[in-house]
């Protein structure tokens, strides 16, 4: 497979399991950036759990403002900053992060979209909203990493808002995120399938 063919298939071709296309406009932004596949593939599954995240939210809590663009842009961006920092793709860091809201921010991303690939790891800043909370969520759980003290403000934030008990609204994205986990392995083998240079 040419490396043309990967990046196509990274972001819109079919696969199993099936995962929305990436954004035209994340696309054409990876392109430019020189985003590998194996980039383009995470930030695919990503976005792809946080269409699910968001519309789970839609449904169960309809008087909750939610910003399905916002969180959709952010989750197919978060890390976009590892076109710079490729080496944070098989390794840690956190570099890409402000490198990433920097070069969104460069390319005429507003400000309200860009923070995105700043605070998807930052989830505790008390100026996070519930957007960011949904795509750091889905940054985690793509890949079935359960991460407590964030599904804890996640609950704090639904159960602030419904007035519901947070025991009540912590068996609802409890079992949400079990059942998005339960595909895991294949977003991680969708992932690993592409190379991490260009």
């Amino acid at each position: 497979m040419t490396t043309d063919t990967a990046w196509s298939r990274a972001v819109s071709g079919a696969v199993d399991p099936p995962l929305l296309p990436l954004p035209d406009r994340v696309a054409e932004l990876l392109s430019v950036l020189g985003g590998p596949p194996r980039l383009a593939a995470h930030l695919r599954a990503v976005h792809d759990v946080a269409h699910q995240l968001v519309g789970w939210v839609e449904e169960r809590y309809p008087s909750v403002a939610v910003d399905r663009e916002a969180a959709l842009f952010g989750a197919a961006t978060h890390d976009i900053g590892k076109t710079v920092h490729v080496a944070e793709l098989s390794g840690p860091g956190s570099a890409h992060e402000e490198t990433g809201q920097a070069l969104l921010l460069e390319r005429g991303v507003s400000p309200e979209l860009a923070r995105f690939a700043a605070t998807h790891a930052s989830w505790t800043r008390s100026d996070v909203g519930l957007e960011d909370l949904l795509v750091s969520l889905a940054d985690k759980i793509w890949k079935n990493k359960r991460v407590a003290v964030l599904e804890d403000l996640v609950v704090a934030r639904l159960a602030e808002a419904t007035g519901r008990p947070a025991w009540e609204e912590f068996l609802a994205l409890d079992e949400v995120l079990s059942r998005i986990g339960d595909e895991a392995d294949e977003r991680l083998a969708f992932q690993a399938s592409f190379p991490i240079h260009t």
